[in-house]
């Protein structure tokens, strides 16, 4: 075992305890600025950046790995209509698998400090090349550029700290050594050392979702490393670009660390190849991350027995519309988190619940209807100049979207239509404004099931305690990662926060400013909570690094 830490974790110590004690303090704390400015990365970050990004554009990827699945496949197509090309090694089970296995050892026995410096050292390189990162995050899911800097770059690396300091904690919660001692009546006492070796679980997978390939893969990627696993990233076919980058990185400071670059492996396929079940069904991978279907992490959960699974899947994000003190900051809150990446969120509220007979407000009582116009009216006003649009909706990441957006179209009765936009400086981009779609309380076959993308609908009740009612039916049984209410009734404020609790969801009350429901901090937000069917697993707790290792014991007399 290795005792004297690795530069690295000196170098990174000052960051590492601010971390830990932000995760027991839970106020505001960043380590990446989100800003994009000049200001804070400096004047030619943003165009070395770009230039990065531009240089991967139809060349083989500069990977540093073997290709050991067939011939370079390139397997991804902007939302922006840009062409792509890159070319990345074809990857087999087999060869990953024995090359993670040999890295392992070494890895281990290094201890949690060297192995939390070196992990904070890849954040760093990582941060470094932000501005890469957000053009790759960008292209290949149709992010804004701003949204994918913060969600793609700096907010992804906050929650992969977070996860390294969490797991850190869980991994020298306990001493490394012990004496132990225990009287034996007149003779010598019984003495023993202990030692206590915390040790991996074994390979393991990450399987990156075509949206959020950076922010909801780096959390599971840091949190098996750090606790001594090695990793195979196995990208979304649309996003693999953000992934590759990042297993570039990675690899680079593993090397220049001293250790086997194989500890992170990329796992690129062509979809037919569905290497992500192929891997997955290997006794080897111990540890499975996935963000997804519903259907998949299923089957996940289901057949995969032989390793930790931690699921984030799909769920019906809802909001109780009881009364509001601020109509019109209701209404513009409610538009920007419904149109933010044209709700291809899985925090992005798809139901809101509105009694038939109206609402409260500081403007005088408002009728359902006056309601669910004053909400189309903020969308509209948002999305109606398309250059300040696209800013905020970005584009539409797959044909999937389109298709879902065609059916609900036909669903209820329409109070915004979506219109398409073309987008001023990617004329082949795919851009929909937001659909919003009035419903009756009884169409739960449709408002009961997830609608991933720019689809909402106003969903008509009899009162507040039936929205309560239909809120705990839904999330209960399809699950949310979000829920919101807007009154100004404590009593119903508590009812809801209470049904929030029984269904296992997080509740935001009354956003009417810069604060968004679909919108979490890390370090002091938790991202679901595996609580309900949306999710196994909360960003992050103890419960989601705690089973990434054992704690194994050796002792012998004195």
């Amino acid at each position: 075992m290795t005792e004297t830490p690795h530069p690295l974790y000196a170098t990174h110590a000052d960051t590492l305890a601010r971390a830990l004690t932000a995760i027991t303090e839970r106020d505001y704390w960043s380590a990446y600025p989100e800003s994009p400015s000049p200001r804070v990365y400096g004047e030619h970050a943003a165009a070395d950046g770009q230039a990065a990004f531009q240089a991967y554009l139809g060349q083989d990827f500069p990977l540093g790995q073997v290709a050991t699945g067939g011939d370079p496949i390139a397997t991804e197509r902007s939302p922006f209509g840009v062409d792509l090309g890159v070319r990345y090694p074809r990857a087999a089970a087999d060869p990953l698998i024995a090359a993670a296995q040999a890295a392992m050892p070494a890895w281990r026995d290094a201890g949690a400090e060297t192995r939390a410096g070196v992990c904070l050292e890849i954040l760093a390189r990582l941060h470094a090349h932000s501005f890469e990162l957000a053009n790759a995050v960008q292209f290949t899911t149709g992010q804004a550029f701003v949204m994918a800097f913060q969600a793609g770059a700096t907010h992804a690396l906050d929650r992969a700290l977070e996860a390294i300091a969490y797991a850190y904690a869980e991994m020298t919660r306990h001493p490394h050594t012990a004496t132990w001692e225990k009287a034996a009546g007149r003779g010598e006492p019984l003495r023993m050392t202990k030692t206590f070796h915390v040790v991996p679980r074994g390979v393991a997978l990450v399987i990156g979702c075509n949206t959020f390939p950076t922010w909801n893969s780096y959390p599971g990627l840091f949190a098996s490393l750090v606790t001594g696993n090695p990793v195979l990233v196995k990208p979304h076919p649309g996003a693999v670009l953000p992934l590759a980058i990042t297993v570039r990185y990675a690899r680079q400071v593993l090397a220049e660390a001293g250790f086997d670059a194989n500890l992170v492996q990329l796992a690129a396929e062509a979809p037919q190849d569905r290497l992500a079940t192929v891997l997955a069904e290997r006794p080897e991978v111990r540890i499975i991350d996935f963000t997804g279907s519903t259907e998949y992490g299923d089957w996940l959960e289901a057949n995969a027995r032989q390793a930790s699974v931690y699921t984030e899947k799909a769920g019906v994000n809802t909001v109780i519309v009881d009364s509001t003190d601020d109509f019109a900051g209701m209404c513009r809150n409610l538009a920007f988190s419904l149109a933010l990446y044209s709700g291809q969120m899985c925090t992005t509220p798809q139901n809101l619940l509105v009694p038939a007979g109206g609402i409260d407000t500081d403007q005088g009582h408002k009728s359902l209807d006056e309601v669910a116009d004053g909400i189309g009216a903020a969308l509209g006003k948002m999305t109606g100049d398309p250059a300040r649009a696209v800013e905020v909706t970005g584009a539409i990441v797959n044909d999937g979207v389109l298709s879902r957006l065609a059916e609900a179209a036909k669903l209820g009765e329409p109070v915004l239509e979506s219109r398409e936009l073309t987008h001023p400086a990617y004329p082949d981009a795919t851009v929909r404004t937001p659909l919003l779609v009035k419903l009756d309380s009884a169409a739960d076959d449709v408002y009961g099931r997830e609608w991933f993308g720019p689809i909402t609908f106003v969903v008509v009740t009899a009162s507040t305690a039936q929205s309560v009612e239909i809120f705990r039916r839904t999330v209960g049984g399809c699950g949310a990662l979000t829920a919101g209410v807007y009154s100004t009734d404590e009593q119903v404020l508590a009812d809801v926060e209470a049904a929030a609790l029984d269904v296992g969801v997080h509740l935001s009350a009354n956003l009417t400013g810069g604060v968004f429901v679909n919108q979490s901090a890390a370090f002091s937000d938790f991202h679901a909570s595996g609580a309900n069917p949306a999710a196994n697993a909360a960003l992050t707790d103890g419960a989601y690094v705690a089973g990434r290792f054992r704690i194994v014991q050796s002792r012998r007399h004195v």
